[in-house]
């Protein structure tokens, strides 16, 4: 019996650092795009679409798995169109639909055991997750950096 709920355990840590993984992955294209850096954003995007690819969605819980499956192909679309350009305005562009579908995977999936949360931009009307309430717009960069709100916190 301790042999099986060992196994499990492992597995469910396997599947939540999957999903981890990419919370990871967006932070890192969102920071890229916070200091205009679209050669940054396009590598970190890339790094997100080969961690996509390679979840093993039979070790996701049958709950994370509904959630997910929904928003892979969404996450891939726009992941890897920030990925293929170096133009910041086109994966500023990617990036807000981006940041709508991985809210929705945040929303339905613990992600991280820290809060994760969602800004707004009023002058874009698009939202982003963050990992401090620090406000880093990542749609307007260094010239309106600390524009926006707060909009949820997810814990």
């Amino acid at each position: 019996m301790k042999t099986f709920l060992f196994a499990a355990l492992l597995f469910s840590t396997k599947a939540d650092a999957q999903l981890s993984n990419l919370l990871t992955s967006y932070y890192n294209i969102k920071n890229a795009l916070v200091t205009s850096n679209g050669n940054t954003a396009a590598a970190q995007a890339d790094e997100f679409v080969k961690a996509l690819k390679a979840i093993d969605k039979k070790s996701l819980s049958e709950a994370d798995r509904k959630a997910f499956e929904p928003l892979q192909e969404k996450l891939a679309f726009d992941a890897e169109h920030i990925a293929e350009t170096k133009d910041i305005g086109h994966q500023r562009d990617h990036f807000e639909s981006f940041s709508e579908n991985f809210y929705k995977l945040a929303k339905a999936v613990k992600l991280s055991d820290k809060p994760i949360y969602q800004s707004y931009c009023p002058m874009k009307k698009a939202y982003w997750l963050s990992n401090e309430a620090t406000i880093k717009n990542p749609y307007y960069g260094s010239q309106m950096l600390t524009c926006g709100k707060i909009s949820d916190t997810i814990k």
